[in-house]
């Protein structure tokens, strides 16, 4: 694995692939070739189901763990794997440049903190649909275009239908857990894209792990303790690690010489169809019509976002 699984294309707006803590390689989303091929496509809605599987999972282990000895088990471990596999070097950085890293490394501990505390409380589909909003609403305020505002209120239309009316029929606390954790996603997003600038290949993502991992830690040993280390609940917490963080990120990687980055932006807003689809299956959190159609326009508002965004920049680049 060489290259971060969230670094913005150089030349798009911070926010034109913001669906999935948005998207990768400098050029290589441009790559000609194979856009027509499933395979690309393939890689990243499997990259996806590892992730939302991965938090699946990350749920069942919570009763062992904690919501934060969990987020500590997940950076801490994908911090240690990607440390050992991309090597960073530690000299010839500016303090810009760590300034950078170690607030990616802050925002990504805040953004899985939060995550997991909304999870803890509602249902996986139903988090990862609030959490959206933070990519979508930043998508939306960059692009600056009145039918934007259509997306929005989609966006909107679809968290009152989840939400009942009133969020008294969803966890308040949860809810405002995954709202909070889509603003750290959003602010994942860009500083995801500077770290991505100023460091070569994965060195800033893996960097900013161990950051994010060295914040977590006192989190999840004040909540857990001795319990983190219990071989079964480091094994699950292993394999978190790697389906929602090391596994993503290589399959994306692939997937991303291949594949146009606005392609892979659309894919990644069928998230919240994943999650809920994870949630069914692994905890068996079933969904009301409701709840499927408000997860259905989140997705609608998603698409529609970064085609719109695509299309301004397409037409840009067409008049220069």
């Amino acid at each position: 694995m060489d290259e971060p699984r969230n670094t913005v294309v150089a030349n798009e707006p911070e926010a034109a692939v913001a669906l999935e803590g948005a998207v990768a390689l400098e050029g290589a989303a441009s790559t000609p070739g194979s856009r027509g091929s499933l395979g690309p496509v393939a890689l990243v809605v499997a990259g996806a189901l590892s992730v939302q599987f991965g938090a699946a999972i990350a749920v069942l282990l919570m009763p062992r763990a904690g919501a934060l000895g969990v987020v500590t088990l997940r950076l801490v471990l994908a911090a240690l794997v990607l440390l050992v596999v991309c090597r960073p070097k530690l000299r010839g950085h500016s303090r810009a440049d760590w300034s950078t890293v170690v607030a990616f490394g802050a925002v990504m501990a805040a953004m899985n903190v939060l995550f997991y505390q909304a999870v803890d409380r509602i249902p996986l589909g139903v988090a990862v649909t609030l959490e959206v909003l933070g990519p979508l609403a930043l998508s939306v305020i960059v692009s600056r275009r009145l039918v934007n505002l259509v997306w929005a209120g989609l966006a909107l239309a679809g968290v009152v239908l989840l939400s009942g009316g009133g969020f008294d029929r969803l966890d308040p606390v949860g809810a405002l857990f995954a709202l909070s954790a889509g603003a750290m996603w959003a602010a994942y997003i860009v500083f995801s894209a500077r770290t991505g600038r100023r460091f070569p290949q994965a060195d800033g993502l893996a960097l900013a792990m161990g950051v994010g991992a060295v914040l977590s830690l006192p989190l999840g040993i004040a909540e857990s303790g001795s319990k983190l280390i219990v071989p079964s609940t480091l094994g699950l917490g292993l394999a978190v690690a790697l389906m929602s963080s090391v596994l993503p990120y290589t399959l994306e990687l692939l997937a991303l010489r291949r594949l146009p980055a606005p392609t892979f932006a659309v894919l990644m807003s069928l998230e919240p169809a994943i999650a809920a689809t994870a949630g069914f299956l692994v905890l068996h959190q079933a969904l009301s019509v409701l709840d499927a159609l408000a997860i259905a326009l989140v997705i609608a508002a998603s698409m529609g976002a970064v085609r719109t965004q695509v299309a301004r920049k397409s037409s840009e680049r067409l008049q220069s």
